[in-house]
């Protein structure tokens, strides 16, 4: 079956996939969370299927985004990452993930949960937008201006505002989807 899709989701199987399953789906898992974290600042400078490709090496690295084992990666396990053609070879995004691991078991013993630190930039509850067509989505909103504010405030890093709204899209923090995408209207029912 044909299935009307945003735009940027017929760049490959793999995106399809991703924007068919995950993508703007309300996410609540601190674990989950902590992954779209750490794979949108992995991101910055590249395009979104370079990491898909890449998402299973990074799961593999980052002990299936398990904050508590990374936060304990030593300088060791950097040159190891560093060496790792399973992910992006970036020094500074490896050893930001690393650092982050660290600042979000802050987030969660001060806010009880990284989840509902996050939730709290769009009132605890997704946001349904209705663009007709992708040049309208934006890059950044004043949800993740403050998103990342506040995060680089608690020590962050890769959380530039456009790094956040990513997030903000990715874990159905917002529908982003085009209004005539097929999976808009399921999104909103998630949401509402």
């Amino acid at each position: 079956m044909d299935r009307n899709r945003c735009p940027w989701a017929d760049a490959s199987a793999l995106s399809r996939d991703y924007h068919d399953r995950e993508w703007g789906v309300p996410v609540h898992e601190d674990n989950k969370l902590f992954e779209m974290l750490i794979l949108e600042g992995a991101q910055a400078g590249l395009a979104w299927a370079t990491i898909l490709t890449r998402r299973e090496g990074y799961r593999r690295a980052f002990q299936k985004f398990d904050p508590e084992r990374v936060a304990r990666f030593d300088a060791r396990k950097v040159e190891a990452l560093v060496a790792d053609p399973g992910i992006v070879r970036n020094r500074a995004k490896i050893e930001a993930a690393i650092h982050n691991a660290r600042c979000f078991l802050d987030v969660q013993e001060r806010f009880g949960s990284f989840d509902q630190y996050a939730w709290q930039f769009v009132g605890g509850k997704p946001r349904q937008n209705g663009w007709k067509s992708l040049q309208l989505v934006p890059a950044s909103t004043i949800e993740s201006d403050a998103m990342s504010k506040e995060l680089k405030k608690l020590g962050f890093k890769f959380v530039g505002t456009t790094i956040c709204y990513a997030f903000i899209q990715a874990v159905g923090m917002v529908n982003d989807h085009v209004v005539d995408c097929y999976r808009w209207e399921a999104i909103r029912r998630l949401g509402a």
